[in-house]
Order: structure tokens, then sequence, then C-alpha cells
């Protein structure tokens, strides 16, 4: 059975908030559309970014050291861009036009040209460069890297400092209207908030529903963050105004990227257990489980694009054949 057929009969059929289940003919949330190959593309996958003007989705590949470049008009891969020593973390700055890639390995961060995609400078943090975030109204790249920091670049990878955390970051969130940052450190079993304005820390938030928190999105509408845990597997909502926990969620095991769609109030949440969880949220402070799709294991990294309304699903050569990118609908 293809799997376009396969995820359609997955999604007939979601979870009601009463236990029982009801047909979702008119509220499917997630229709696969396309499976894009990655031929020879060995070891883990890891985080994802998207030029929405240019219709391009850059890959990382750790286990591969390479950066593969897909054309999503043709819906396939177009270039591999090698060189890179455990890429784990990527970036793309419109109005530079540049992709800037974090490596674990030498813990550096490189610049590409936009067009060309060629190197056009490296920056050197010392040790395990990992997740970014770009801030376009500040024009400040951040990247996490190291025994606990945050770098912050200018476009033309200039250093403009560090916030200084005291443990490795994981994801973090930028909030830009309430100049916030907000970053998951695993080993210390909670979330710092960093000012960007002082780039200093100037709270921490305790995560008591479990540890290993890794994967992280946010709501600034509602003023709410969405940690997720790994042991025990649990998406956690703390209240971003008074760095408190309302809510907790079930989860399925091994999270690193979870996403959150402000336009149809959800959070997609994929698993390398083997699955993607889509939660509905009926208000601030109350969640479901709206439908949950088998992917593959070791499936636990991908890209929610808004603007395209597309979720980007980042799947291994490990049980499947050939390492892929699953492609699924959000919806109008």
């Amino acid at each position: 059975m293809k799997r376009e057929v396969l995820a359609v009969l997955v999604l007939t059929l979601v979870a009601a908030p009463n236990g029982l289940t009801r047909a979702a003919t008119d509220a499917a949330p997630l229709r696969l559309v396309q499976t894009i190959p990655l031929p020879g593309v060995q070891g883990r996958i890891d985080h994802l970014a998207v030029d929405v003007a240019g219709q391009r989705l850059f890959v990382a590949a750790l286990g591969n050291g390479t950066v593969e470049v897909i054309d999503l008009k043709q819906g396939k891969r177009v270039r591999s861009l090698a060189g890179f020593k455990e890429p784990q973390g990527l970036a793309y700055l419109p109005d530079a036009d540049e992709l800037a890639v974090a490596s674990g390995g030498d813990g550096v961060v490189t610049l590409l040209d936009g067009k060309s995609l060629a190197p056009t400078k490296t920056v050197a943090f010392g040790d395990d460069a990992d997740n970014l975030r770009y801030d376009a109204a500040r024009k400040r790249l951040y990247v996490g890297y190291g025994a606990g920091a945050l770098g912050i670049l200018d476009p033309t990878g200039a250093r403009r400092g560090d916030i200084a955390l005291g443990a490795h970051p994981e994801s973090f969130q930028l909030d830009g209207s309430a100049g916030r940052i907000y970053v998951n450190v695993p080993s210390g079993q909670k979330v710092a908030v960093a000012d960007v304005g002082r780039s200093a820390v100037v709270a921490t938030w305790p995560v008591a529903a479990g540890s290993a928190n890794y994967p992280m999105a946010l709501d600034t509408q509602h003023h709410r963050l969405f940690v997720v845990t790994r042991r025990p597997p649990r998406v956690v909502v703390f209240d971003t105004e008074s760095g408190k926990a309302v809510t907790t969620l079930e989860a399925d095991g091994d999270a690193d990227d979870v996403f959150y769609d402000a336009a149809r109030k959800r959070i997609y949440a994929c698993f390398g257990a083997g699955s993607l969880i889509v939660y509905t949220q009926d208000d601030p402070d109350r969640y479901g489980v709206l439908a949950r799709v088998p992917t593959a294991a070791g499936a636990r990294t991908g890209l929610f694009s808004a603007d395209l309304r597309r979720l980007f699903v980042a799947v291994p050569r490990r049980t499947s054949p050939t390492a892929e990118i699953r492609v699924f609908d959000t919806g109008s």
C-alpha cells in the first residue's frame, strides 16, 4: 500500500474528547502529499530550514556530513553540500540571502551565499555548535554551543557577544516583541529565560514533569511555551507571563522537534519512536490529541512552514530503504 493512501487511512479516525473516535473527513489535520528520496544519505538527520521565496528546503544530514538541498517545485534533491563535520543546525536568512550551518563536530558556524551556496565565512565557537535562530528585526543570528552559551552573530558573521547559560543549550525560541529568548537546558532540567537587550539570563523555570527537555515551540499570541521531555515523554505547557506550567500532555518517545501552528491552533511533534502527533489547542490551557500519524524509526526531526502550509518530516535510512523527506499538507 502506498504511503499516501496509508496516511489518509490513518487520519480518517482521530481521538475525540470523550475517548471515542469520530470521522475526520472534514478535519483531517495532515495529508501526505509528497515523498522526496535522499539516495546515498546515511545516518542521523538533524534539523531543517526553508527558503520560502526560492522554494528550497535545506536538510542537515548529520551522519552523512552534508547539507542536502531540495527544490520543492521539482520535488527532488538538487545538490548535496559536503565538507561539514556533523551539521546540526540550519537557518536561512532571507534578507541577506544566506544559509547558516552549525556543525557539532568542530563547533563551526559556516555562512553560505544563498545563490551559489558557496561558503563566505566560518566562525569558530570551539565546541558543539548546535541550534540556530535568526532574529530578522534585530539582524542577529543566535547559535547554541559548547558547555553553555548562545553566541550572537550579525549577518556578516561578526561576533556580537554571548549569553551565558551554564550548560549546553538545546532548542530555543525567540519572542521578538517581548525581547526574550527561551532556552531548553536539559542537564539542568530547566528553561532559561534571556533578555536580548541585556544579553543575560533573567529567570529560570524548572521542568518538573520530566527530564531530557530537548524540543521547544512558542505561541506568542497566548503567551504559551511548549517543552517536550523524553524521560518520561511529555509535552509541558508553560505560561510565559508567570513562568508556571499550566498543563502536561502525554507524548511518544525520542522527541527532537515540535512546532506551533498559530493559524490552526495546533502543535505538531516529531518522535523518533516512529510517530507524529498533532495536538489541538482548545484554549491556552486545554489541549487534546487530534491525530497520531505513523512515520518511521528515527524520524524525530522536521520543519513546519506556515507560509507554505507544509510540515516536512525527515526519515533516516534505518528501517526505510533510503532516507527521505515526507511532506504533509496542513490544510487551508
